[in-house]
């Protein structure tokens, strides 16, 4: 009996190693409210709080958040911030209140987070959490009626590049790795208590249409579509950046290996008359001489994250482009009849 409760043990162990893969984030109903309150109260400042959870199989659960404060750069305050979350978790656990640490949330402007500093969070992160997300919430896009939250997270094949730092054209051909393949959107699912979906059922109103679903109708996306146009236009000039730094090392690598070719031939006809005079003939190849000193290739990291982040400006003015155009037909109908 002992033999086999020991044997069950060691197999619950042995398969809880293995990780199952992360399919859905279900965040509890008040942390979106949370989450909403602080990024709009700072708007159109950035912000970032702490989520707090658990990671149950595929299913990773956020019910509490807190905000951190709004730091600067000041290696005093930083660790006055590191002292606030370490408070504000001990402070959750002497109330039994979940404190492990399952990921951050962040607000963003016109969905513009693709950044190098997100990349070396998770990393940050990922050292001391086998597995967490970053909620990324935007409320300039939740401002034209859609709730603009989202939960990311890194491929792990990207993981693996960044951390042997290397994103030479090479090996993302041999990891089969684009610029789609760097983060990972996770779904994310809401859920309430019964008592809380209980009283949302009593506070509903009975009348059929209320100011929200007039608000839908606004007509008005001008500014909105300028910022997301003049944004996009900046990507555009840093792509154009990327690709000149590539185009400058080509060139130098054609530059070097003409240097290289003729050098060996001009080594190979110096040879070929040491060997005539009876002389020993020389090496063809010389370390020391600056033409043989392999050329850096620029990293594509970047060139990745403007790419990505020019997709996601192109999909917001497609989808805002495409309400509007609803919209209008909408209101030409209700104007003819």
């Amino acid at each position: 009996m002992a033999n086999s409760m020991a044997r069950s043990f060691l197999q619950v162990a042995a398969t809880e190693e293995v990780a199952s893969p992360l399919r859905v984030v279900q965040i509890e109903g008040l942390v979106i409210l949370k989450i909403i309150k602080h990024c709009k109260e700072f708007s159109p400042a950035l912000v970032t709080g702490q989520l707090l959870g658990l990671d149950v199989g595929s299913v990773l659960e956020v019910t509490n958040c807190f905000p951190f404060p709004i730091r600067e750069e000041d290696e005093e305050i930083e660790a006055d911030g590191a002292n606030y979350q370490l408070e504000m978790m001990r402070c959750l656990r002497e109330v039994n209140v979940d404190n492990n640490t399952v990921g951050w949330y962040q607000s963003t402007i016109l969905g513009s987070y693709q950044t190098v500093e997100l990349i070396e969070t998770f990393t940050n992160y990922q050292e001391n959490i086998r597995r967490c997300v970053c909620i990324i919430y935007d409320p300039s896009r939740s401002n034209q009626g859609v709730l603009a939250l989202k939960a990311l997270k890194l491929s792990d094949s990207f993981m693996e590049l960044y951390r042997a730092n290397n994103f030479t054209g090479e090996k993302l051909r041999e990891k089969n790795l684009s610029w789609v393949d760097i983060f990972e959107e996770i779904p994310i699912k809401v859920s309430n208590s019964a008592l809380i979906s209980a009283f949302m059922t009593e506070l509903e109103s009975d009348t059929p249409v209320t100011q929200c679903d007039y608000d839908g109708l606004q007509l008005s996306t001008k500014p909105y579509m300028e910022r997301n146009v003049e944004f996009l236009i900046e990507c555009m000039d840093d792509l154009s950046m990327e690709q000149q730094k590539f185009q400058f090392y080509y060139r130098s690598l054609s530059r070097q290996q003409a240097q290289q070719q003729a050098w060996l031939q001009k080594r190979r006809t110096e040879n070929m008359a040491r060997k005539a005079a009876g002389e020993e003939p020389l090496p063809e190849e010389d370390p020391s001489n600056p033409i043989f000193k392999p050329i850096p290739e620029p990293s594509r990291l970047e060139s990745f994250l403007v790419t990505n982040q020019i997709e996601n400006y192109c999909n917001q003015i497609n989808g805002v482009a495409g309400q509007n155009f609803n919209r209008l037909y909408l209101m030409k109908s209700l104007q003819d009849n």
